[in-house]
């Protein structure tokens, strides 16, 4: 172990060292010897006139090359040299590196930060954690994994705080698939039995089925792809997941929609949100009806459907149902027979280019007496008169209503919606997109 006059001794021989160097560079000069000769001059001389004799230029090229020689030499040692510094300043700037680290560590130990309540370095926990609704796979380089690497202190609050661990994306992968297991297996007992949200990623019922089964009851959230689990997926989550609140699901087409129907009518009474999210697959009305009996259930719906009248079929099958976002995608044939839902407050209608009267249609059958924000995406002329009908006769308490692509509102028009609901405010988005 070194004491501090060893240090201090290391320390003067090192600027001892510098200081000779220094010395010694500051009278060193390199003298450049004569190279002329009487050649030197006549470069292009016809070399059959040029005379061997004593001083001949074969005596020249010797003495030259005795100067090359040394030259290399000093050349070489001076490289030595060097090579000798670079070596002993990668040592003191190592000495510099673990003076810094020490330093910091111990500013750490009398930092602010140190001293904070574990309830507030919670409270800044909770914040680290991605902005983001997607649900994202493990990563060493964001929140909560990262907090637990700063130190011991960290580690543990963050480990202690289960709130931090209840969202994850699965992806299982044959590919070193027992230490991943071991990880998200270590990333759910984290969550100390709270409501788990999940997304997966590929799909194997077996490795899944082990992975999840300690947890199925936790598990209130969940989206699944339904391309890539060709046709296993259904059994999984209608049959190992009792406690499931909301499933959303990806990439589902019209081909996937009599099984998925089956599966989705098997749904446990706890379902309270159920959403295609691409909106592709078309729902007619007997697809509806066979998802029956969770539709009782809903409270949020995000589906597309063929026709106006598979609207008004849906908000029948669900009377509980308080928000929706819906697609339709052809024109009606047969006329909408009247109907009132007093519970829905939120909707959203996407109607497809050809469309001619789909809003009109709907407009005329409906009366949402309790209906706050109305959104209409399309691209068609905006059915102002039956606009106004249907807020007259649904006297709701409408907050927002929104318009999007190339639909104008004129400002009469705007007048005669704020006469009939003074507080209503009118929002015409020409920015969005279509989904």
């Amino acid at each position: 172990m070194q004491t501090s006059h060893s240090k201090s001794n290391v320390s003067e021989s090192v600027l001892d060292i510098i200081t000779a160097l220094q010395n010694i560079l500051a009278r060193s000069q390199v003298t450049i010897p004569v190279l002329e000769t009487p050649y030197s001059r006549f470069p292009k001389t016809d070399c059959s006139t040029v005379e061997l004799e004593d001083q001949s230029v074969v005596n020249i090229i010797a003495e030259r090359q005795q100067q090359l020689d040394a030259v290399l030499h000093e050349i070489s040692g001076l490289e030595a040299v060097m090579d000798s510094v670079k070596n002993f300043h990668q040592q003191v700037v190592e000495k510099k590196e673990k003076i810094m680290q020490s330093m910091n560590l111990h500013k750490a130990l009398v930092s602010a930060l140190r001293r904070l309540p574990t309830e507030i370095l919670s409270q800044i926990f909770n914040y680290c954690l991605p902005e983001t609704k997607l649900l994202l796979p493990p990563s060493t380089l964001k929140a909560p994994m990262v907090l637990t690497r700063i130190c011991r202190r960290w580690r543990e609050v963050a480990v202690g705080m289960p709130n931090l661990w209840c969202r994850l994306y699965v992806e299982v992968n044959d590919r070193d698939w027992e230490r991943a297991a071991f990880r998200y297996d270590l990333w759910f007992k984290r969550s100390c039995g709270r409501p788990l949200s999940l997304a997966f990623g590929c799909y194997h019922s077996t490795k899944l089925r082990s992975l999840l089964q300690p947890y199925i009851t936790q598990i209130t959230y969940l989206r699944v792809s339904v391309r890539p689990f060709q046709g296993g997926c259904p059994q999984l989550f209608v049959t190992d997941f009792p406690a499931l609140q909301e499933l959303a699901i990806l990439g589902m087409t019209s081909p996937d929609i009599p099984t998925i129907a089956q599966s989705i009518s098997r749904l446990p009474s706890t379902m309270r949100s159920l959403k295609v999210i691409d909106m592709k697959p078309l729902f007619d009305i007997e697809c509806l009806s066979s998802f029956s009996p969770v539709w009782a259930n809903l409270t949020d719906v995000q589906i597309a459907v063929c026709h106006p009248n598979g609207v008004l079929h849906l908000l029948r099958l669900c009377p509980n149902l308080s928000s929706s976002t819906l697609r339709i995608a052809f024109d009606q044939v047969e006329p909408l027979e009247s109907f009132t839902h007093t519970k829905l407050q939120s909707l959203c209608i996407t109607c497809d280019d050809l469309l001619t009267r789909p809003l009109s249609d709907l407009f005329n059958a409906l009366s949402l007496p309790n209906l706050r924000a109305l959104e209409a995406r399309r691209n068609a002329s905006w059915p102002h008169e039956d606009m106004k009908a249907f807020l007259a006769r649904s006297k709701c308490p409408l907050k927002t209503l929104t318009v999007t692509c190339r639909v104008i509102i004129t400002d009469a028009q705007r007048e005669e919606y704020v006469s009939l609901i003074p507080s209503l405010e009118v929002i015409v988005d020409h920015s969005s997109r279509y989904f």
